[in-house]
């Protein structure tokens, strides 16, 4: 497994602890938990999985100057606290400074989040001179 280069300050309990990571890809992974829930019912607020999948896609990118660009995603089924939820990034695309990533996120064998996201790598941090 490579060493991450980026987001080394994440909370692996908000945004999923990588657990592959390889040129152009990248696996996260988090237990849901309570603190993410929107109902008492338990179900979790996609922001979550979203973050769990852009972590994912930013550890495929893995360059310390990447951020997000764009996103389109769908999410297609619910995430309950206590899932193990698992992301999956691939970069598709390499152009420039332009990636693009396929994304997806699971819950056992059930697709719970699809998309693209679109990252750029930039020459220096983002909020250098902002």
């Amino acid at each position: 497994m490579l060493t991450p280069r980026t987001h080394l300050g994440i909370s692996h309990a908000l945004c999923g602890a990588p657990t592959e990571l390889a040129e152009g890809r990248a696996t996260t992974r988090f237990v849901a938990t309570p603190e993410m829930a929107a109902d008492d019912r338990g179900l979790v607020h996609g922001g979550f999985v979203f973050g769990l999948a852009d972590h994912a896609a930013m550890l495929a990118v893995n360059d310390p100057f990447v951020v997000l660009g764009s996103s389109e995603v769908r999410f297609v089924a619910p995430v309950r606290v206590g899932d193990e939820v698992i992301a999956h990034a691939e970069v598709t695309e390499t152009k420039g400074k332009k990636r693009v990533l396929a994304v997806r996120a699971t819950v056992r064998d059930r697709e719970v989040l699809v998309g693209t996201l679109t990252a750029f790598v930039l020459e220096k941090h983002v909020l250098d001179g902002a």
